[in-house]
């Protein structure tokens, strides 16, 4: 716990070290980031599980997005988590936060 003379934090150096910048989950209108590819798929990242440097170390590192297809003719979104490696290799950025180009550029 993190304490000074003045204030008393109820949180550990160890939880302010590991935070992951990408784990507040977003509205699917303002999300991290934005894949897409030619075949219509769309991925709009609301969360993610992993800090990036912990994802390159786990094949099966899963994001929580916002995600339309071909199949969806509506043109609505499906909510659920999706393996990065997917988004990655099937996809191309389109538009993503500041923090985000940083993180995964």
């Amino acid at each position: 716990m993190l304490q000074s003379r003045y204030f008393n934090f109820n949180i550990t150096k160890k939880e302010i070290i590991m935070s992951n910048p990408f784990g507040k989950t977003k509205k699917e209108n303002e999300p991290y980031a934005i894949y897409s590819n030619s075949q219509g798929w769309v991925w709009k990242v609301l969360k993610t599980y992993k800090k990036p440097e912990n994802e390159k170390k786990d094949s099966y590192a899963r994001w929580f997005v916002a995600a339309t297809s071909p199949g969806i003719l509506d043109g609505s979104f499906e909510y659920g988590d999706t393996y990065v490696k997917d988004i990655l290799t099937y996809g191309s950025l389109v538009d993503a936060t500041d923090d985000w180009k940083k993180a995964y550029a």
